[in-house]
């Protein structure tokens, strides 16, 4: 590995809340590292559910009781909760609009920003398209309309064809043999390992031990 980078690998889902909570957290902590740049972010596809439907039929916080066993109501509360936090971070939830989806399409588009050096673009669009705009991130008009919007050129080619493909198969079995189960994850450095959205202050903490690491 090149000392010229310092690597950041993040596996993500792009219906993940928590995910679009750890992506500005890490962005927050990135503005105090002071190696910041020579930082390199490398995101990594995770799909929370590789069975998901493409239409559900249903919405967000029923799919996310069912799934844990419990009230509709309680599963309303926890997104208000997390509505919250993300305000204080810019995020503007809007659970009740956010159309549940099969991203592995998502992911290859971003596969495929990644590749033309715009990928933390992609990341954050495809965030909002679902979290805040309530917009299906599994249509393919939808998608090559990000793409254009960006400059990522050769979407609709792309989504055409298995291209990306084994990219995020691959980045799904990297996952697992690094014994990742659950996102966001981020890999410091190829060394420390971040587990959740556990606030700008603790990625900070991590991302200076892992320079320490590097310098010792």
């Amino acid at each position: 590995m090149s000392k010229d980078i310092f690597p950041i690998d993040v596996w993500s889902d792009v219906v993940c809340p928590f995910c679009y909570l750890g992506s500005r957290q890490l962005a927050v902590a990135l503005e105090s590292f002071e190696h910041r740049d020579i930082v390199h972010i490398r995101h990594h596809a995770f799909e929370l559910d590789r069975n998901a439907k493409t239409h559900h039929g249903s919405r967000l916080s029923e799919l996310v009781a069912k799934k844990y066993s419990m009230p509709v109501e309680r599963a309303d509360a926890l997104h208000a909760q997390l509505a919250v936090q993300g305000s204080e971070l810019g995020i503007t939830f809007n659970f009740d609009v956010a159309i549940p989806t099969n991203t592995f399409d998502a992911h290859r588009l971003l596969a495929l920003a990644s590749s033309q050096i715009k990928g933390h673009e992609m990341s954050e669009r495809l965030f909002r398209a679902y979290f805040t705009d309530g917009e299906l991130v599994s249509d393919h008009d939808q998608l090559t309309r990000y793409a254009e919007e960006l400059g990522v050129t050769g979407a609709h080619e792309m989504l055409a064809s298995d291209a990306f493909e084994k990219e995020v198969r691959d980045d799904e079995l990297a996952a697992e043999e690094l014994g990742i189960s659950g996102v966001p994850s981020l890999v410091v450095d190829e060394k420390f390992m971040i587990v959740g959205a556990q606030g700008a202050a603790q990625i900070l903490d991590v991302l200076r031990r892992a320079w320490a690491r590097r310098s010792a």
